[in-house]
């Protein structure tokens, strides 16, 4: 694990969403930049060729989308922010500014709180059922809508009656 020194916020430790997680180690007050989300900077067909989502048994969610020409690879020269976890009812936001990623808090985040923000991954094509399993959702909130997707395609086709 790397040096953590400048980070005094942040831990990392077992979540019980998914893995390794990021949990406050102090009270962090609303709109406080945590960490910047870093890594590799691709492009978006160079993320394609590195990680093809539906070759594997999981989804790969390091990758972060600054622009339509650059991604960040947080798997590849990223930092402690590729732990932060998706909810569907997060206390963070990522936050795009000048080409930088920033994990930023929505609310006070008391210390031992897991930080997360909503991934709301997009995926290009038509709806899969598969990607009902492969994108489920295991944050556990009230508000869960059962997938990191940015809509849940069941619902999806529940609302509209297609």
């Amino acid at each position: 694990m790397p040096d953590r020194t400048n980070l005094p916020f942040i831990e990392i430790r077992s979540s019980s969403i998914q893995g390794l997680g990021v949990f406050a180690a102090i009270d962090i007050q609303k709109a406080t930049r945590i960490i910047e989300y870093m890594g590799e900077r691709i492009s978006p067909d160079e993320a394609d060729t590195r990680y093809d989502d539906d070759a594997g048994s999981c989804t790969h969610v390091l990758l972060f989308i600054v622009d339509e020409d650059t991604v960040i690879d947080g798997g590849i020269g990223g930092n402690e922010a590729k732990y932060v976890n998706h909810s569907c009812q997060p206390n963070c936001e990522a936050v795009i500014d000048s080409g930088r990623v920033y994990i930023e808090s929505l609310r006070e985040i008391p210390a031992g709180e897991e930080i997360t923000f909503d991934y709301r991954l997009e995926r290009a094509g038509e709806y899969e059922p598969e990607w009902e399993e492969r994108y489920a959702c295991k944050c556990g909130s009230r508000r869960c809508r059962g997938t990191m997707l940015a809509e849940s395609p069941a619902r999806e086709t529940e609302i509209t009656g297609d």
